[in-house]
């Protein structure tokens, strides 16, 4: 009904969790918890009126275990910020007369598939139609093309958020790397 809250760990202001509003207001009021984010929106009970939080921080450090993020298609290219691996193209810009779209971006496999590469972070990387033609089923060095930074896999299993499936203000406090 609400929507979403993210929820930060104390001290370091990493997500932790996504959570519900009501679980949300619950540990603001118990005193947590504090409200970093406000969605714009109320919510009202007989008596009071409570601002929504879209982001809130715990008072105290929780330790969570590292869980890596899950690969997907998708991630990777959120991961990348839809900028080519090879030649650092990105969408809204002018490559052999036309204008990039998200659309225009793929998944390529550094390994290709056919000489035994895997779907995986460290193997995978966003590149444009053009250098994702131009590579082909060789390795970058086959190709006389370099990888522009080294694929990594993201620190947390927030991708959900940088796809766009979050509110804006939460991109501040995703950091993938």
């Amino acid at each position: 009904m609400y929507g979403r809250v993210l929820l930060l760990n104390g001290s370091t202001w990493e997500p932790i969790d996504i959570i519900s509003v009501p679980r949300a207001i619950n540990l603001v009021l118990s005193e947590k918890a504090q409200v970093v984010e406000e969605s714009g929106r109320s919510l009202r009970t007989v008596s009071a009126k409570f601002p929504v939080p879209s982001v809130i921080v715990l008072h105290y450090y929780v330790n969570v275990p590292r869980r890596g993020a899950r690969w997907s298609r998708r991630g990777v290219l959120a991961r990348d910020g839809y900028v080519c691996v090879y030649c650092g193209s990105r969408p809204g810009e002018m490559q052999r007369g036309q204008i990039l779209r998200k659309q225009d971006f793929t998944v390529d496999h550094i390994i290709p598939k056919s000489r035994g590469g895997v779907d995986g972070w460290t193997n995978t990387a966003c590149a444009c139609y053009i250098c994702n033609h131009r590579k082909g089923s060789r390795l970058p060095s086959e190709a006389g093309m370099k990888l522009r930074w080294e694929p990594k896999t993201p620190r947390t299993s927030y991708l959900v958020i940088s796809i766009g499936n979050g509110p804006e203000t939460w991109k501040k406090y995703i950091e993938i790397d």
